[in-house]
């Protein structure tokens, strides 16, 4: 059950929405969920880690989720106008953030309305490269209170005077896999596009960050907050895994460059395997050996059970891959680092790597 000062139609939600199949028992929230609530309740910028599945995302979203519904609730309506601004490093998580934000706000605006209270009209919208024109015009128009966005489109939206303006409400910003962009360029562009959110704002804007467990997380929430400011609740529930774990070389001799031999015996095994599981993700380090997997898979293993995942595919063939791996049709995806980060995909057995990842904290999040 959810703590008692969330709004009753949040408390009702929870206990209709995480129920223990069977038992039917509501399920408590998470340590890290009741941690992190605490925390931004209190307004302080909160770091969480916690692993996938903890429910970091819904520790984020919920105390923001319980303001607007307050809100909505009182009033009879919520102005026009951002409040949230979630900022995500891959497009496929900000999409799939934004269908998992949509059931939830259908199922509080249909227990307020059983419960004798006002509609509740919570709205949410994506801003990516993959956003059509016209949904970009109707942002503006009439912006969300949700903004799901990437580190890229929010420095755009920084660029431009009206989408400048639309951005100047935000009280929370939420960072998602922080971790992903830490020691990369992507990460010093978004730690500037942040403090210029704060300045575009006129204020200091509450900042939530998620990340999987990392060392020494004090690093990490200093790069969230900015490294001249300590004020972060550190909230680390990461935890040890078991992980049934094989490192596999090709029997044919390792050149500098790998001949058809070798990967002969690579697809050879790859089949193997998948043939073995119900649903294999196998992660691999470039765009181009994505594509060329996937057909040399498709010829083995039939067109109709294989596809590839990159960033540089259309929206359309991204979101049908996507939809095919978490409904079971597909027997193998092969992607690069498009699907690595907390995406919802349904249920996969087995994970391979091609070549080193050549970072541990990528293999990590991966498998």
């Amino acid at each position: 059950m959810l703590p008692q000062d969330f709004h009753p139609v949040l408390q009702r939600w929870w206990e209709t929405r995480f129920r223990e199949p069977g038992s039917g028992r509501v399920l408590p929230p998470t340590e890290a969920q009741l941690e992190g609530w605490r925390s931004i309740r209190t307004g302080q910028h909160t770091l969480i880690a916690a692993p996938t599945g903890s429910g970091k995302t819904l520790a984020a979203f919920l105390t923001s989720i319980d303001q607007l519904l307050r809100e909505s609730l009182e009033s009879g309506q919520l102005p026009d106008e951002v409040r949230v601004v979630y900022v995500s490093p891959l497009k496929a998580l900000s999409a799939d953030i934004h269908k998992n934000l949509a059931e939830p706000r259908r199922e509080m605006r249909r227990i307020a309305e059983e419960m004798g209270s006002q509609p509740v009209g919570i709205t949410a919208a994506v801003r990516s490269g993959d956003t059509p024109q016209a949904e970009r015009a109707a942002m503006l128009r009439s912006p969300p209170h949700i903004l799901v966005t990437t580190p890229e489109s929010l420095y755009l939206l920084l660029t431009a005077e009206r989408s400048r303006e639309m951005l100047r409400t935000a009280r929370v910003v939420i960072v998602d896999e922080i971790h992903a962009v830490l020691e990369s360029r992507r990460g010093a562009h978004l730690a500037l596009s942040l403090e210029r959110l704060d300045h575009v704002c006129g204020r200091r804007l509450q900042r939530v960050g998620l990340s999987a467990t990392q060392k020494p997380i004090e690093e990490v929430a200093r790069f969230l907050v900015g490294s001249e400011e300590s004020d972060c609740a550190i909230v680390d529930r990461g935890h040890q895994r078991r992980i049934d774990l094989e490192i596999e070389v090709p029997g044919s001799p390792l050149e500098a460059v790998m001949s058809g031999e070798v990967w002969e015996d690579i697809y050879k095994r790859l089949v193997e395997l998948i043939e073995s599981h119900r649903t294999t993700l196998i992660f691999v380090n470039t765009r181009r050996l994505s594509e060329r997997m996937a057909f040399r898979l498709s010829e083995r293993l039939g067109a109709e059970h294989v596809a590839a995942h990159h960033g540089s595919l259309a929206k359309e063939v991204r979101l049908e891959a996507e939809a095919k791996l978490r409904e079971g049709r597909l027997k193998v995806l092969v992607a690069t680092a498009s699907l690595e980060l907390g995406i919802d995909i349904g249920h996969v057995d087995l994970v391979c790597q091609i070549s080193s990842p050549h970072r541990i904290a990528t293999l990590l999040q991966r498998v």
